[in-house]
């Protein structure tokens, strides 16, 4: 009997039709996320005329979707490691598609926030295990950029809903934009049949014919058996449960805890940009067409800092891109908040989108890698999570600015403190946490046979 470290067959193979599958309903689910978080902006100014809403109203019934966001994190992204992150995954998709549906026929604001909390736990759940399973199953080589890329699904997301409400919004109204919400319902045959589950889950429960033909799929000329000795170097303590003592043991409490501010301050900035941009350019004199397409900017510039960064991050490493993309967020909020040209506003809000939404898609696989395998679920999911805290404050946050007598492009200075606190936060994390792991993975490796 062979053994056979999954870790290296996973790390060293190359990017083929399997991975490419994983990639395609990755980059699917992930759009949806963006969808939902851009689709809340751009119908709230006509919402809020509807339900005869002030600002503060609006950011509130924002922010208490947001609740359900964090609860849905918690609830089903830490169980991913137990029932499985496909079957999550799958129950995400159901629960946005269908609940975000039912919020496009909601008679008042009170139906209307049941239908999105619910349908904002789906959201929550789905962002960790997506992630999860995109660096589980991509070559070492280029996982940075594999996963930068998939997560430019979610930009793609809030880009179809910007053009879709620069189009029909005025038309069709708000309601028609959560309507579309029934599109990922469509698919989920689909998906449970082709999409793999994870090699961890499959593994704990001593599924070697599973784990032997996934293996088959990721390298065709492995020859893997259902008889060989299958195992994660990283997880060879892993076991059921949701295992959050382990976050905080073995000298990792200190970057746990700094993970989850920077998570905080990537959401904070991430959900009070798509919640109020357009409402703040359309109060500092822009139509509702050109103020959708600062969503649409916005989208463009988080896709340029996902794949630059990834690719930069293949070069000088994640720790040396994500402090760059603090502070050039920082700087550039500071300079929105005074910017009156409109094509400079254009520019920065690319910028902003870069170093915001480009950040957490780099942010997310760097928590990824530092924890072992029987943990990353969890440890994700709790650092999203409790960063949900962030995304929840922005919009009322915001909201009371945009109520003062203050200019309303004031509000994008308030962008530029979590931006500074993430860039702190990340001084804190410990990398060579990481390094220990890896080297337990390399010994562990050395002394068996692939």
């Amino acid at each position: 009997m062979r053994t056979v470290q999954l870790e290296t067959v996973i790390d060293d193979s190359r990017f083929n039709k399997f991975h490419l599958l994983v990639f395609i309903w990755c980059f699917f689910a992930i759009s949806f996320d963006g969808f939902d978080i851009a689709l809340y902006g751009i119908g709230l100014p006509l919402m809020t005329e509807d339900f005869g809403l002030s600002a503060a109203q609006g950011g509130a019934l924002g922010s208490y979707a947001l609740i359900g966001m964090m609860a849905g994190t918690f609830i089903l992204g830490s169980f991913s490691d137990i029932i499985g992150r496909k079957r999550v995954l799958a129950l995400c998709l159901f629960i946005i598609s269908l609940f975000n549906m039912l919020a496009g026929f909601a008679p008042n604001e009170t139906v209307f926030i049941i239908m999105r909390f619910i349908a904002s736990m789906g959201m929550g759940g789905l962002m960790p295990v997506v992630i999860s399973l995109m660096t589980e199953y991509s070559p070492k080589k280029n996982r940075a950029m594999i996963v930068a890329v998939m997560y430019c699904g979610y930009s793609f997301g809030a880009i179809f809903a910007s053009i879709i409400g620069m189009v029909l919004l005025e038309a069709l109204g708000w309601r028609f934009m959560y309507w579309l919400g029934v599109l990922p319902l469509l698919s989920l045959p689909f998906f449970l049949k082709q999409f793999p589950e994870s090699l961890s889950y499959h593994l704990s429960r001593n599924q070697g014919d599973k784990v032997a033909d996934i293996l088959n799929r990721i390298d065709p000329r492995g020859d893997y058996q259902a008889t060989d000795h299958f195992e994660f170097a990283s997880a060879a303590k892993a076991g059921r449960g949701v295992p959050l003592n382990k976050l905080f043991s073995e000298g990792r409490a200190l970057t746990t805890v700094a993970f989850w501010i920077m998570v905080f301050s990537c959401l904070m900035m991430i959900y009070g940009l798509n919640t109020w941009l357009p409402t703040i350019m359309m109060e500092s004199g822009f139509g509702v067409a050109s103020s959708l397409s600062f969503i649409l900017i916005l989208a463009v510039g988080q896709i340029i800092g996902s794949l630059a960064g990834g690719y930069l991050v293949d070069r000088i490493g994640h720790r040396n891109v994500l402090l760059l993309m603090y502070l050039i967020g920082a700087a550039s909020f500071v300079a929105l908040s005074v910017t009156q040209t409109p094509l400079l506003l254009y520019v920065l809000i690319a910028i902003g989108g870069a170093c915001t939404g480009g950040t957490q898609n780099l942010v997310n696989p760097y928590i990824s890698t530092f924890y072992p395998a029987d943990i990353r679920g969890t440890g994700l999911s709790m650092a999203v999570g409790i960063g949900r805290l962030g995304s929840i404050c922005a919009p009322i946050l915001i909201g009371l600015v945009l109520m003062t007598s203050l200019s309303p492009q004031t509000a994008f200075m308030a962008f530029a403190i979590p931006s500074l606190i993430g860039f702190t936060a990340l001084l804190l994390v410990q990398e060579k946490q990481t390094d220990k792991v890896q080297k337990e993975v390399v010994s562990s490796v050395s002394g068996s046979n692939v």
